[in-house]
């Protein structure tokens, strides 16, 4: 009784709290209670993340982090705020001075969207939509145009640039990302997010979670998710759009104070999005993965999922170099595209075949799925590599 109380315990203080309201009233305090719920929880999460980023990175740079502002560093984060809040807002002379201050809100608000679809424990979507899929990757589908908007409104060629080859990259990579998705929605048979997640319930053998990652077109599946989800969120070694070297901040180079800052939480925010929908569609959501783990609130399984997916992200930032334009852009199109359309022919081979009757049942079934993705996968790659010879550097 105790775990089922910690367990649903922000869903009854929600209920609480609307139940002090008149009941015309409860259904708006109850969407505007969600809001806030996850904008305060996912900004808070964003500080913390930054953070231990920074302090990440320095570990695996042998160098110090941050750690003046505070004990340990530790409110490093607050000063970064109000630095950001007191910095004067710059904007050019001939920019749309509109369209210039909507471009960071809009990404914001867009990326916020999609968090009302993912559920974050058992009963803890803000709703849930029948079509749940689809609206997460149509609202996401908006921060494209707000980095156009901030590209076109700063009136200057480098953020029109750095907007065109961002926007570029975003479309490249959503096409694998979505649909490695269409894999699970397959054999889930529902676009609703909470559904897929009631889905991957119960256990192999009565104590191995049934995730979609423990099958040969879900690990491929998710793979291609994240590989996909590190060029989505701008994040190395897909990093181009801010590749200060090259093009100094992207869309954002006339761009300060604080909208400046919106864009990093836009960012931050999406890649937390989008770990989350990674964690939904393939880890089980906020299922357990072992059956005598049930007594851990189910929030406490989707946030520990979330933060274990960002801190690869961070990992992998600290230890992969840039990719080039045009390395960045054949990898989706001549690699992630075709190896995400064979996988939906593996993840419908895997459907079809539970009715069929052969030696070793699943296990003959889980190889057979594996051996010819391994198949495609080293295809893929000898073609991919033919068209892209060592380089010989020879110095004077």
């Amino acid at each position: 009784m105790m775990f089922a109380d910690a367990d649903q315990f922000f869903v009854r203080l929600k209920a609480t709290w609307v139940a002090l309201f008149p009941g015309q009233m409860q259904a708006l305090v109850s969407v505007t209670t969600n809001a806030v719920a996850i904008v305060v929880t996912f900004a808070l999460l964003f500080a913390v993340t930054t953070l231990l980023e920074r302090k990440g990175l320095g570990r695996m740079q042998n160098r110090y982090g941050p750690n003046r502002v505070g004990p340990w560093g530790l409110l490093q984060p607050l000063a970064d705020g109000l630095k950001m809040l007191i910095k004067e807002d710059i904007v050019p002379t001939g920019a749309d001075r509109v369209v210039h201050f909507l471009a960071p809100v809009t990404l914001v608000l867009c990326v916020i969207l999609g968090f009302a679809v993912i559920p974050m424990g058992h009963n803890m979507a803000a709703t849930d939509l029948d079509a749940g899929l689809v609206f997460f990757f149509a609202a996401g589908a908006g921060s494209e145009v707000a980095v156009f908007m901030a590209g076109w409104a700063s009136r200057s060629k480098y953020p029109l640039l750095g907007a065109m080859r961002a926007i570029a990259q975003v479309i490249s990579y959503e096409m694998p990302l979505v649909l490695s998705a269409v894999a699970v929605v397959m054999l889930a048979g529902t676009l609703s997010l909470v559904g897929i997640v009631q889905s991957q319930e119960g256990y192999h053998w009565g104590w191995l979670a049934r995730w979609h990652v423990f099958t040969p077109w879900g690990l491929a599946g998710f793979l291609l998710f994240f590989t996909a989800a590190l060029a989505e969120s701008n994040r190395s070694p897909f990093d181009i759009p801010e590749g200060e070297s090259e093009i100094i901040a992207g869309h954002m180079v006339e761009y300060s104070g604080f909208k400046y800052a919106l864009f990093f939480l836009g960012e931050y925010l999406g890649l937390f999005a989008l770990a989350g929908l990674g964690s939904t569609l393939f880890l089980g959501g906020y299922l357990p993965p072992l059956a005598f783990l049930n007594w851990v609130p189910s929030w406490i399984w989707f946030l520990f999922k979330l933060m274990m997916l960002v801190s690869v992200f961070i990992w992998l930032r600290g230890t992969m170099p840039r990719l080039r334009a045009d390395q960045l852009m054949e990898f989706a199109w001549k690699f992630l595209l075709p190896m995400s359309l064979f996988n939906l022919v593996i993840a419908g081979a895997w459907k079809f075949s539970r009715t069929w009757s052969v030696p070793g049942g699943n296990l003959s079934r889980w190889l057979m799925g594996a051996a010819l993705l391994a198949l495609a996968y080293l295809a893929l790659s000898r073609l991919f590599q033919a068209r892209h010879k060592p380089r010989v550097y020879r110095y004077v």
